[in-house]
């Protein structure tokens, strides 16, 4: 099975976690939430509470194919200033391994110089933390191992982006049609 996490902090944006987190769990997708805070419980942005399935401290790395990091104020900002998180990002991009963010989050890969060279895109307005990626302006960029996205309005073409990168264009097509969505 297809396992990925879902990197939550404080202040994350609840639509671009939850979205994803429910259109993989459709899909069969194995996604764990996973708290880089003390416990378990996590505080979005608009001060919704989530309870993560895992702590940070916790997580077996080697038993994850992608991380995903949704966007979200003060919430990248913990993120990024995560550094367990942020050494098993860099050994995820040394492998090759699946890396996908939305809104704010391209930024931690961003700031990290692991976008140099490639397309990327994020909310609008942070792009100059996209330090040497070939700026897009699309809902998705893919490029190679990472998957990116620009914000609350696209979490449904990303959620349905990382279905694709596993399962193809024609399951992310089925997934699109159930929830009733059109893809552009």
């Amino acid at each position: 099975m297809i396992k990925t996490a879902i990197f939550l902090a404080d202040g994350f944006e609840e639509i671009e976690a939850l979205t994803v987190v429910d259109l993989l769990r459709r899909a069969s997708i194995g996604i764990t939430m996973v708290s880089i805070m003390e416990g378990r419980t996590v505080i979005g942005s608009h001060r919704i509470s989530v309870e993560a399935d895992e702590l940070l401290k916790d997580v077996d790395f080697d038993n994850i194919d992608m991380i995903i990091l949704p966007g979200g104020m003060p919430g990248t900002t913990n993120l990024d200033n995560c550094e367990l998180l942020k050494t098993r990002i860099r050994e995820f991009a040394d492998e090759g391994k699946k890396l996908a963010a939305i809104c704010a989050a391209p930024t931690v890969y961003g700031k990290m110089g692991l976008l140099e060279g490639k397309k990327a895109c994020c909310y609008p307005g942070r792009e100059s933390d996209l330090l040497g990626a070939d700026v897009q302006m699309g809902e998705v960029t893919k490029d190679g191992n990472f998957i990116t996205s620009r914000g609350m309005g696209t979490a449904i073409a990303f959620g349905l982006a990382i279905i694709e990168e596993y399962l193809g264009e024609s399951a992310a097509a089925d997934m699109a049609e159930k929830i009733v969505y059109s893809r552009l």
